[in-house]
């Protein structure tokens, strides 16, 4: 089993999900989190005076897939978290040594 977790920006989540959906993907957490990369935040303009704001607004979102579906995974949500503008967001892949639902007991690929 594999586990990505992706930041992207919050107003691609809808295109991130349909992909994810439209590959199989049965299940998603999603954490809203701020962070900044190597851009460092942005400078915004509230009633005339520039402020610098430190952490960007993302969204963590985190699904663990079969090891044979993780590449169409990885690309999919690169694809569809793509603006082209910095700050695109990163994705990661580790993998998963177990997984147990806690309902039924089920382990590994079947708890999924």
């Amino acid at each position: 089993m594999i586990k990505i977790e992706a930041i992207i920006k919050p107003f691609k989540l809808g295109d991130v999900q349909e992909a994810l959906v439209g590959l199989g993907v049965q299940g998603m957490t999603l954490v809203e989190v701020k962070g900044f990369g190597r851009q460092k935040g942005h400078v915004e303009l509230y009633r005339g005076a520039e402020y610098h704001v430190d952490f960007v607004p993302k969204l963590l979102l985190t699904v663990v897939v079969a090891d044979d579906l993780a590449p169409s995974v990885v690309e999919a949500i690169r694809e569809a978290g793509y603006t082209g503008k910095i700050g695109d967001g990163k994705i990661f892949v580790s993998t998963i040594q177990d997984a147990i639902r806690i309902r039924t007991g089920e382990n590994g690929i079947q708890a999924l």
